[in-house]
């Protein structure tokens, strides 16, 4: 899921000089960010993302932020990047420092939907885990079967996820529909299920800081 230009501001203005936030987010939490601004009443944030399916190649995740922020830069007072490492070995990071933004803290959103302190100290027993989010369970076909060509060679699953042992639905919402499919999901794969509800963790701590 993206969001067009058109979704920065009702009105189509800039918004300089009126202390709007501009959130430069991932398509994969487009879903999760716009309830918790309609939760929260932040009238005073925009939301641009970029396509969900850098998810799948992050070597195009930093440039496409660098070119973000040049774009909407002089039209907002500030610029928050909603992205966590992903998979860019330290690049947006970097990146975000040479431009003067910030950006949400972690590794990636399995991480920081767990709370980064929380998910750091149990990793090394869950190195086995694969993870989901509501969003991932919802495009599961899209983002995990296709890609990795499941579809069309079921074969490949145990050369894939043979070193995993379990898999963890980390539910932002709570939704038994949603627990199902990654119930399913996890059958797919041939893991165990379980169903963590992490709600939107320090994804609802950063925004609310700002």
């Amino acid at each position: 899921m993206a969001l067009s230009d058109a979704a920065l501001t009702e009105d189509g203005l800039a918004a300089k000089g009126t202390g709007r936030i501009l959130l430069i987010a991932c398509g994969a939490l487009a879903r999760e960010i716009l309830d918790l601004k309609a939760m929260n009443g932040w009238d005073h944030m925009d939301l641009t993302c970029l396509p969900a399916k850098y998810h799948l190649y992050p070597d195009k995740i930093t440039q496409a932020v660098r070119d973000s922020v040049a774009k909407h830069r002089d039209a907002y007072d500030t610029i928050f990047v909603v992205y966590a490492d992903c998979g860019t070995g330290g690049l947006l990071q970097a990146a975000c420092a040479e431009m003067g933004v910030e950006m949400i803290a972690g590794p990636h959103c399995y991480s920081f939907f767990e709370g980064n302190e929380r998910f750091a100290a149990q990793s090394e027993s869950e190195i086995t885990t694969f993870y989901l989010t509501d969003f991932l369970v919802r495009q599961f076909e899209a983002f995990i079967i296709k890609p990795m060509g499941l579809d069309r060679h079921p074969e490949l699953r145990d050369m894939y996820f043979g070193n995993y042992e379990k898999l963890v639905y980390q539910a932002q919402t709570d939704d038994p529909a949603l627990t199902e499919k990654a119930r399913t999901a996890a059958d797919t794969l041939g893991l165990t299920f379980e169903r963590r509800f992490t709600g939107y963790g320090d994804l609802q701590k950063t925004l609310s800081a700002l």
